[in-house]
């Protein structure tokens, strides 16, 4: 990757797609804070949430687990379990931005889905430098205040039942999933999942349904990775039985 500095152009560029990206995710913030109030957590607990958590499905899956009558903890287990594929982000983003110290630091609290993917295919250090960072910023900002409307709003609001709205986490985590069905193996791991779940709801407290269908998906891929490693593994013995 190069190392060359940016023209005015694709700068302004680079801005300009970052920053209607951050428009479009962080307006979702309205919907996390509303169905967060309605789970039963407080205005500050929802707005704490997005400020250190900011990880839109893993607080999704906490403010459903939370709804379902769930212990905290299990909420927090199947977010954190959610938020496992930021690990696999940084693992590419540390070597592209090549940031250190505080700015590292910093940039770990706003790596997410949108901020990666627009980093990760520029063709200079400094165009995915500003490409994360404008991108991780808006959404952090625009995520955070539009979180604080919609807990606002969600509390206005009173009985969530009313409205329909005790059933709005489960539509929202949907929504965050739907564009990932596209792949044939995404959808039978969908499917499988969900049946491991719902056998679960009956015998198991709130919350474990979900690690349970998320063992599924991390089963899954260690299956496909081992599968994907054993070709190359029999190639290497063919090679050696020729030397």
């Amino acid at each position: 990757m190069s190392d060359a500095a940016l023209s005015p152009g694709e700068r302004s560029g680079i801005v300009r797609d970052s920053l209607a990206v951050g428009v479009a995710t962080g307006a979702y913030g309205i919907g996390f804070g509303a169905v967060s109030v309605a789970s039963g957590l407080s205005v500050a607990q929802t707005c704490v949430l997005s400020l250190l958590m900011f990880t839109g499905a893993s607080q999704f899956a906490l403010a459903g687990v939370v709804a379902a009558g769930g212990a905290p903890m299990s909420g927090a287990a199947t977010a954190l379990l959610l938020g496992t594929r930021n690990t696999l982000y940084g693992l590419r983003m540390a070597p592209l931005l090549q940031w250190r110290g505080w700015r590292r630091f910093a940039a770990a609290h706003v790596l997410i889905d949108e901020s990666t993917a627009m980093a990760v295919n520029r063709d200079s250090t400094a165009g995915a430098r500003l490409g994360f960072a404008t991108t991780g910023i808006a959404v952090f900002v625009l995520w955070n205040l539009a979180t604080a409307v919609g807990a606002v709003a969600g509390e206005a609001v009173g009985d969530p039942r009313t409205f329909g709205l005790d059933a709005a986490v489960g539509a929202a985590f949907l929504a965050l999933l739907w564009p990932r069905l596209e792949a044939r193996r995404n959808v039978v791991v969908a499917v499988a999942a969900a049946a491991v779940a719902l056998a679960m709801v009956p015998v198991s407290a709130p919350g474990v349904p979900v690690l349970a269908a998320g063992g599924v998906a991390l089963l899954v891929g260690v299956l496909a990775g081992r599968r994907r490693a054993a070709p190359a593994g029999r190639t290497a013995d063919a090679d050696g039985g020729h030397r």
